[in-house]
Parts: structure tokens; C-alpha cells; sequence
């Protein structure tokens, strides 16, 4: 019997199930720190739940095969369900990364007790228990002391902090001006470096007019660059972004889609490389995507399956290609989004087993005017793979860089021109705000160099979750998309200053990775490790117990000014449910439920409530008359009498 987990099925259970009270957020609450840790199965979950459980028991069922993801994680999800269930009967793991026949019956051969992976359960279990303690608390406790939802994550925050740190960049950068000169002599064109001032430019402009420059050096170097890899599912976001504008998540659900037809392999994959017993299978693919892809056709490829083929490189799941399904079925039925998806996948793969792009770069430098002038060519020799990735972009509705080649012509040291010259004008430029696919590179660089090379995860967050985590900084307003760049909210920026930096650095998550690859070793013990995440969450608590009153305000939303209060002159803002005098002494208020505009079904706009303030009347059109059943127009009056209410009537027209 097979059954399967819909990610993860069982979960940590929400404070509230602890005690009654952390329903309610409170300072005087935290740190909360469960013991013994509780856990709950979400509502969406219990039906498949309730299959594992119930197979799980059979009288018949003696053993149990755990098939999970072959990582952390895969562990982490079986153990959970195992132990929820209730079931104590012996577990043999199978450990496979990849899909072949071969390979399933290799590790199904070659299965290993499950408690050979106890440490790598423990490290997965040390992981989840420390982000919800973090999480947890540090949301809790910045809320509370900033009274407004503020969301803190070990993976959320840091990513936070590079947005805001890019726009304090920008927001600083200072735009500065610099000319260059240019000698001409039919095609070839050779530039001077970076000259700081107009009339610098202008004299050695004038200098090299009708000159015959010499020609001092020239340098030729062959060149090879390598084909691409596969996709793994942050490359195939960030390159769905660059060219489509698909935000992560969309890629993602696409991606997701596409794998529930069985038309593209798994897309929740960190590897961007095939196990190595998918040679055969690779080989047929690329040659049925030739005769499947309009782009394809005529192209000359001899497929180098080889180089994607590492089995060490593959973790839980190989990197994304298409199936052999997709290449039965094609791009009938899909829409238009999944057929980009299909054809950026199945272009990769063809460029990643073409030959390496071989080119000559030349650089020629000359002398004119006792100044070094510097021209660069550059020569294709072997297309090989860019030739594939051109054809595919040529297809593209939007718009892609394309390389622009400048071919010198014949140089030799000691030729001289006579040339023409001319001076540009040019402006430095400021860092640009990320897009998600520049985001989603900086996350995945992120803290990287100090972690352990066997790090189950470097960076910050994984594939999978990289996406929703920049869905929910929109979300909770602390980010915006203009256009393609993700750009920070006053909100945002304020949350990134406010927080202490071992929230808003990546070396906080290094440093656990460090940990729990030693505790999935074998070489840590997770109850220390534990501990000290406790410690630290005490340490947090304390350090933050209280913050100024002008802080307090800090996400307070801005007061938009109404008028001026007709008692003692302050000025009326707008709240949720009335117009309020700013003098906390003074008792003028104006509900917007008042029964005078209820009566007549009309809205309390701020613009009724502000003509009333400036002139103690307003007209209105649309008053509903309980009388007569119409509507009317009509001035209403502001009858101010002093008191606790503030009183309205109407003058009709005559």
C-alpha cells in the first residue's frame, strides 16, 4: 500500500493552544517557550492525515517505508506524521534522488533503518522549533511595544534589511557628472578614461583634432564561456521574472501546475543538475524537444548529456526539465503563461548540453596628445550554446538585451590614423532597486560564505519558500511593487531600523545552519543548541522591556487634518469611526454613524465634514426623506450647543 504527505501535514500548534491567555498578545506574556512542544494537524490536512493514520494501524501493515524527500525536511515530515499517528511499528527508510526505474529499485534494494537518520531528524526538528520560538516572540514583542502586527522572521527580516539598506543607497546617492573623448578614423572609435571637468575634455579634444594617433598595443585573448546549468527553481524564477515580469509566486504556481500534468519534474528543487543514471533518458529528451520547438528547427546539436549529469550535486530532487510526457502532449490546451514556463525550461536544457560559446576579444590602445585611448572588438568563433538561447529570444514578445558585437578592423602596434574627435557628456548612476530577480540572487548569496560546505541550506530560505516570503512583505505592507522593482514602505523601513541587527543580519542564520549541519552529523547536541535559542529569546525580551513614547508612534498611521475645531481652534483630524479634536481637553467630536445622517442614508464624508468646519454648513444632494420615500438637496447646519453631542439640521431649499 502507498500513500503520500501533502507537504506538511502535521504542524507546531499556535500558542494559544498552550495556555488561553497568549490568545490575548502581552508583554508581560513572553517569552512563551513550550514544554513539552504541542501539535496540531490543520483542518485542510485531516483527510489525508486520517489515510496515513488509518494505513498506518492496520492490523495487516507489519513495517513501514518512509519515501519523503530524501533531505531534512523529507525527514521531518514523516517523523511527524509517524509520531502523531500514534504508530510505533518498525520504519525502513528509502533514500532516493532521483526518478529513474533504476534508482527506486536500487534504494528500495538498499533500504536502511530509519533510525540510521535520527540526527538529520533532529537537526530538521532544532530548525522548525528555533524559527517558531523566534518568530513567535520577536513578532509578539515588537507589536506589543509598537502597537501595530509587526511580522519578524529569521528568513523574512534579513531580506527586509536588504531592500531598505538598497534604497538608503539610492535615497543617498549623488548624481556626478564626467566627460570622455572620442578619436574617429572610419570604423574603429577609442576612447579616453573618465575626465572629471569640461574644459579638460574640451582641450584634449582639441588637442587630438587632426592628429595621427599611434597605435601602441594590441591584445587578442581567446575566450570560452561555459554552457548554462539547469534550472533550479530560484534561477527559473528570477529568469521568469527578468524576461516575462512573473513575480516568484506566479512562476512558482505555474511551475506547480505544469507538474500536476505531468508535463515538467518537480519544481520545489535546490540542484541544478540530473542524477547520473538519467543520461538515457536526457539524451531522448533533447532530441525530441529539436523536432517539438519551432525554434529548434534546422539546429545543429550534438548533445554533451554528460555535463548536467551529478549525482553528488542532487539532494532531495533533480534540477527542472521538461517529460517525457510534455513531449507526447506539447504545448496543446496550456495557456499562455505555461507554455512561456515550458519553453524557457526546454530552451535551458538545450543550451545546457550544447557547446561552449567560444569567442576573441581584442584590445587596442592608442596614443593621441600624450593621452592612452583605448578601443575593444570582439569576435564570434563558436556559436555553441548562445546560438540556441538567441533563437529562443528572438520568439520573446519582450523586450531582451542583446549583445551588440563590435568588430575592429585589422591592427597592428605602430599603425597610425588621422582622426577626427568629439566629447560626451556622461552621469554616474545610482545602484538600482532590486526586482525579484535580483532579490532572489542576493537571498540565495546571502550569508552563503559562512556556512558549512555541506549545509543543507545556504542563504536565506529555500527555493520553495523564497516566494512566499516576498508575497507576505507585500502583504503586510512592508514592501511594494512599482513595476518590477520591490521597493520598501515607510512601514518597512522603520521595522528594519527599529530591529535589533541579530534579527536583521543573515549571520543569524549561518550560524545555524553551522549548528545543525554539526547536529546532523552527529557531532552537536541538539538539546545545547535548544537551550541556547532559548537563552536568546530571554535575552530579546529583556533587552526590548520598553521603548520611548515617540517611538510608540513610530507606525502609527499619519492624522490627516479635517479643519479646525469650531470650540478651541485645534486642529480636527480623521479616525476610523469620527472627526476628533487633537486637544485631548476638548470634548468636540463628530461621529461618522450620527443618527441624523443615517436617518437620511447618507454618508458622513470627510468633504460634509470639512465644509461644516470651515463654514458650519454643507450642502448635500441625495438626503433621503422618511416622509416621502425621495431623495433631496439640502444645506445642513453644524448646531454646535457645546455639549457631549454635536448637533446637525437641515435648511431645505425653497
Amino acid at each position: 500500500m502507498v500513500s503520500w504527505c501533502i507537504g506538511h501535514l502535521v504542524s507546531f500548534a499556535e500558542a494559544g493552544q498552550y495556555d488561553e491567555k497568549y490568545c490575548k498578545w502581552k508583554y508581560e506574556d513572553l517569552p512563551i517557550l513550550p514544554q513539552p512542544w504541542q501539535f496540531i494537524v490543520p483542518d485542510e490536512k485531516k483527510q489525508q492525515f486520517e489515510v496515513l493514520r488509518a494505513l498506518l494501524n492496520r492490523p495487516d501493515v507489519d513495517s513501514v517505508t518512509a519515501a519523503t524527500d530524501a533531505g531534512r525536511e523529507g525527514e521531518l515530515i514523516f517523523r511527524f506524521v509517524y509520531q502523531m499517528a500514534g504508530c510505533t511499528k518498525p520504519v525502513k527508510r528509502l533514500w532516493v534522488s532521483s526518478m529513474e526505474d533504476a534508482a527506486i529499485r536500487e534504494g528500495f534494494a538498499n533500504l536502511r533503518p530509519d533510525s540510521d537518520y535520527d540526527a538529520l531528524y533532529q537537526s530538521a526538528l532544532c530548525r522548525a522549533k528555533a524559527d517558531w520560538l523566534v518568530g513567535i516572540n520577536a513578532t509578539r514583542l515588537f507589536s506589543v511595544l509598537y502597537h501595530k502586527t509587526l511580522t519578524v522572521g529569521r528568513v523574512q527580516t534579513p531580506t527586509l534589511k536588504m531592500l531598505v539598506d538598497r534604497d538608503a543607497k539610492i535615497l543617498r546617492f549623488q548624481k556626478e557628472k564626467y566627460y570622455t573623448v572620442g578619436i574617429h578614423s572610419g570604423s574603429l572609435k577609442a576612447d579616453s578614461g573618465r575626465i572629471a571637468d569640461a574644459e579638460t575634455a574640451n582641450s584634449l579634444k582639441e588637442k587630438c583634432t587632426g592628429t595621427t594617433p599611434v597605435c601602441t598595443s594590441v591584445k587578442r585573448e581567446k575566450k570560452t564561456e561555459q554552457p548554462p546549468k539547469l534550472y533550479d527553481l530560484t534561477t527559473l524564477q528570477r529568469e521568469a521574472n527578468r524576461l516575462f515580469g512573473f513575480t516568484a509566486k506566479q512562476t512558482l504556481d505555474y511551475a506547480q501546475q505544469l507538474y500536476e500534468k505531468k508535463l515538467l519534474t518537480y519544481p520545489r528543487t535546490d540542484s541544478q543538475y540530473l542524477t547520473e543514471d538519467m543520461g538515457r533518458t536526457a539524451q531522448h529528451l533533447v532530441s525530441d524537444l529539436l523536432g517539438l520547438l519551432p525554434f529548434a528547427q534546422g539546429l545543429a546539436l550534438t548533445p554533451d548529456v554528460d555535463r548536467v549529469l551529478n549525482s553528488k550535486k542532487v539532494s532531495d530532487h533533480h534540477a527542472i526539465i521538461p517529460t517525457a510526457e510534455f513531449v507526447k502532449q506539447g504545448f496543446t490546451g496550456l495557456a499562455e503563461s505555461e507554455c512561456k514556463l515550458m519553453n524557457l525550461v526546454c530552451s535551458k536544457l538545450l543550451c545546457a548540453v550544447a557547446a561552449p560559446h567560444e569567442y576573441e576579444t581584442v584590445t587596442a590602445v592608442f596614443s593621441c596628445a600624450g593621452n592612452e585611448f583605448t578601443a575593444k572588438g570582439k569576435t564570434v568563433l563558436v556559436p555553441g550554446w548562445k546560438e540556441i538561447d538567441q533563437r529562443f529570444r528572438s520568439t520573446l514578445k519582450a523586450d531582451t538585451e542583446e549583445e551588440v558585437l563590435n568588430t575592429l578592423p585589422e591592427l597592428a602596434e605602430g599603425q597610425s590614423f588621422r582622426v577626427t574627435s568629439t566629447v560626451s557628456e556622461h552621469f554616474t548612476s545610482p545602484p538600482k532597486a532590486y526586482t525579484e530577480d535580483t532579490l532572489l540572487s542576493a537571498m540565495e548569496r546571502a550569508g552563503a560564505e559562512d556556512m558549512p560546505e555541506e549545509a543543507e541550506r545556504k542563504g536565506l530560505g529555500t527555493p520553495a519558500t523564497r516566494a512566499a516570503i516576498l508575497e507576505k512583505l507585500v502583504q503586510m505592507g512592508f514592501v511594494q511593487r512599482k513595476g518590477k522593482q520591490l521597493v520598501p514602505t515607510k512601514d518597512g523601513i522603520n521595522l528594519a531600523v527599529v530591529l535589533p541587527e541579530s534579527l536583521t543580519s543573515p549571520a543569524l542564520t549561518a550560524e545555524w545552519e553551522n549548528r545543525l549541519t554539526e547536529i546532523a552529523k552527529g557531532s552537536a547536541d541538539p538539546d545545547e543548541f535548544m537551550a541556547e535559542i532559548e537563552a536568546q529569546v530571554r535575552q530579546l525580551v529583556k533587552t526590548y522591556s520598553c521603548i520611548s513614547a515617540d517611538k510608540q508612534n513610530l507606525f502609527q498611521s499619519e492624522r490627516v487634518i479635517i479643519g479646525k475645531c469650531p470650540r478651541c481652534g485645534e486642529n480636527v483630524y480623521e479616525g476610523k469611526k469620527n472627526f476628533y479634536c487633537g486637544n485631548r481637553s476638548c470634548q468636540f467630536v463628530m461621529w461618522k454613524n450620527d443618527r441624523f445622517f443615517e436617518q437620511r442614508k447618507k454618508a458622513f464624508t470627510p468633504k460634509i465634514a470639512a465644509a461644516l468646519l470651515k463654514n458650519g454648513k454643507a450642502k448635500v444632494k441625495g438626503l433621503y426623506s422618511e416622509k416621502t420615500g425621495k431623495t433631496y438637496d439640502a444645506t445642513v447646519l453644524l448646531a454646535d450647543t457645546g455639549g457631549k453631542y454635536v448637533n446637525y439640521r437641515v435648511e431645505r431649499k425653497g
